[in-house]
Parts: C-alpha cells; structure tokens; sequence
C-alpha cells in the first residue's frame, strides 16, 4: 500500500528535524576551540629551531618530537627553589596524565652549561621522571634560544653561582607549534589540564 504523499513529505521533515542536532554537535567539535587554564599564545611568533645536545650526546631539535605534545622549561640543576619546584609539577602532571603522558615529552634546557655536564643533567631530570630529557647547548646556541622565546637569564651574586632566569613553562602541540604561557608557579592540576587539551587535537 502506497503512503500517502504528505505522510513520506512528514517522515523526510521529521529525519531532517533528528539529523540536524547531529550535524550541529559534528560541526561544533570540529570547530572547538581549546579552553587552556594558561594564556593561549598560539600564532606568536615564539619558536624553538635551535639544534641542542640532551642528556644521551644526541643531538636534538624540536621537530624529533612531533606527534607529542612537548613541554620546555629552562633553568638550572642548582637552583635552589624555582626550577626544582616546577620539575616536581611536571612530574606529577605526567602522574595525573597516565597513559596520556606517553604522548609528552619534557624538555629541561639548562642555562647553566658550564656546571651543567650531560652526565649531570641525566641524572637530575631522571630523578623526577625517566621520560624527561636534559638538553644542554653552547652559550651562542642558548642566546639564540632564549631569543626565539623571548626569554631572559644571567648570573647574579659575586659569586655568580644565582642564576636569574624566566621561570616559565612553554607547551607545543603535536605539530610543533607553540601554543601556550605557563606563568611561574603553575600547578600540576594546571599544567595536566593544558596538556589534556592540546592532545585533543589532531
């Protein structure tokens, strides 16, 4: 039996009425925009091109690390407070990542090279996470760094043994742009959350 023609014109209006919520919700998560507890600074032009040697003697730049969301934060392994503290916040970042933290890499750029040798870089950033790397570069390879980062660092004291350096932690996403501020002092909750969002990507 043949339905009657505006019974099959209400069914096609009633599919089109379901379908369309569907097609909202794909469109809306395709168009997401990520909600970071940092300050978002994806498109500075900050970057990380500069070639430097981690804590195995390999040489390393930031494009050996695609497909991970990548966490930079420079200081030194006799730093008394600052750069301890913040390693501790990744270290626990990555706890409260779980199986995600696989897809992380942290990086730890001395700016203490001279004190700074590989072998004790390995050792101190491994005592906070295997998975972390040291990198260590020349004092020409680190000013080019901490140029592309905006960053600033330099002994102080008569001594010279205080290093006043930025205390900040810098996320790239899988692709190898950078796309987030972790001011000084950020939390592991803060510093999980953001790490969260960016491996939402593609």
């Amino acid at each position: 039996m043949t339905e009657p023609k505006s019974v099959r014109s209400g069914r096609r209006a009633a599919l089109r009425y379901l379908a369309f919520p569907l097609v909202a919700g794909l469109l809306a998560a395709c168009s997401r925009k990520p909600v970071f507890k940092g300050t978002d600074i994806s498109g500075s032009s900050l970057t990380m091109t500069v070639a430097l040697t981690d804590d195995t003697g390999r040489r390393r730049t930031l494009a050996d690390f695609r497909g991970k969301v990548v966490a930079v934060f420079l200081g030194y392994t006799r730093c008394p407070d600052v750069c301890p503290t913040t390693m501790g916040e990744l270290k626990l970042a990555m706890q409260q990542l779980g199986q995600q933290a696989d897809l992380v890499q942290v990086l730890f750029v001395t700016v203490d090279p001279e004190h700074d040798t590989l072998p004790v870089l390995a050792r101190w950033v491994t005592g906070f996470d295997p998975r972390f790397l040291g990198l260590r570069g020349t004092q020409e390879e680190l000013k080019a760094l901490a140029s592309q980062l905006k960053v600033y660092y330099g002994r102080t004291g008569k001594t010279g043994d205080d290093i006043m350096h930025n205390g900040n932690v810098f996320l790239f996403d899988r692709h190898g742009a950078i796309r987030v501020l972790e001011e000084m002092g950020a939390n592991s909750t803060t510093l999980a959350a953001d790490i969260r969002e960016l491996l939402k990507e593609d």
